[in-house]
């Protein structure tokens, strides 16, 4: 199996670039994006629309409901079940998405957990309906460590709490005592360069287009099924749709602020990308699928 990772920002045109990489090498396409992976946030998400996903076999889209429990250690399992789905049907795996971390997890690896019993899960969960008083207890276990984690990180907390539980050490003593292993090694990895300008105006036009396409009806019935409590409720483009609905906005500065806030987050990711991953190839979107196919051929012979 041969496997590739496409990244860039929200709006660059990744999706389509994938597809037509997939068709040309016969891979599957596994998407690194923290939205699509639920169901039914279709519109806000952008996900590729149900014909472009009949064109090339997807994973990591469509996963889980709104209110299911996600995490990169999810993300991680979910990798290595479709690399054994990809080496059993003889096919190639493009890795795309906007979220890089997912990507960066799977080169870096993460450290192993303890073994967590149900008691154990148990005890925690427990505990978590005081999250200021587990959020006191680590910082005295393990100051240094719970300077990295907001008071109201509830994910962060469980996981520091249920490794401390488990193996009765720090959790920043257990991460040097069990160091992560990469899950993937030599991947070559591909970035959309693109201008900020551009973008812009890329973002804007996409943010119409899911105004169009039915955007308030979508988190109007993600609101009415699962309140605003999920975490993916706090996404970009679902909360400016929420302000709207609470009369904070009028429309066109709802269109407005997730177009910006849509911007920075585009921005963030030109970062996390530039500065986060070693050996990559950057080029604009015209020229990459080119230089993508070139490559591969290279590495293939």
């Amino acid at each position: 199996m041969e496997q590739l990772a496409l990244i860039g920002p929200t709006a660059s045109g990744k999706s389509d670039l994938a597809i037509k990489i997939a068709k040309k090498i016969d891979a599957y396409i596994l998407s690194i994006d923290s939205l699509s992976i639920y169901k039914e946030i279709d519109i806000v998400s952008a996900k590729p629309s149900k014909e472009e996903l009949k064109e090339v076999k997807h994973f990591g889209i469509d996963e889980l409901f709104v209110n299911e429990y996600f995490s990169v250690d999810i993300f991680i399992d979910l990798y290595k079940q479709v690399s054994v789905t990809c080496n059993k049907e003889g096919k190639n795996l493009v890795i795309v998405g906007g979220t890089s971390f997912y990507l960066k997890s799977l080169l870096d690896g993460l450290s192993p957990l303890p073994k967590i019993t149900e008691g154990i899960q148990e005890n925690v969960t427990q505990k978590l309906k005081d999250l200021p008083s587990c959020y006191a207890t680590l910082q005295k276990i393990d100051p240094d460590y719970m300077q990295k984690i907001a008071p109201n990180d509830r994910y962060r907390i469980e996981k520091a709490l249920l490794i401390y539980e488990a193996s009765n050490i720090a959790p920043s003593k257990w991460f040097t005592q069990n160091p992560p292993q990469p899950i993937i090694k030599n991947l070559p990895i591909f970035n959309i360069d693109v201008e900020r300008e551009v973008l812009r105006k890329r973002i804007e036009t996409r943010t119409k287009k899911m105004y169009a396409m039915g955007l308030i009806d979508e988190i109007c019935f993600l609101e009415a099924k699962y309140t605003r409590s999920p975490h993916a409720m706090g996404a970009i483009g679902i909360v400016e749709v929420l302000e709207y609905l609470d009369g904070k906005v009028d429309k066109e500065e709802m269109l407005l602020r997730i177009s910006t806030h849509t911007a920075q987050l585009a921005k963030r990711q030109q970062t996390f990308n530039r500065t986060q991953f070693g050996d990559i190839v950057s080029a604009p979107l015209k020229n990459l699928k080119k230089i993508i196919l070139t490559q591969l051929q290279f590495i293939s012979q």
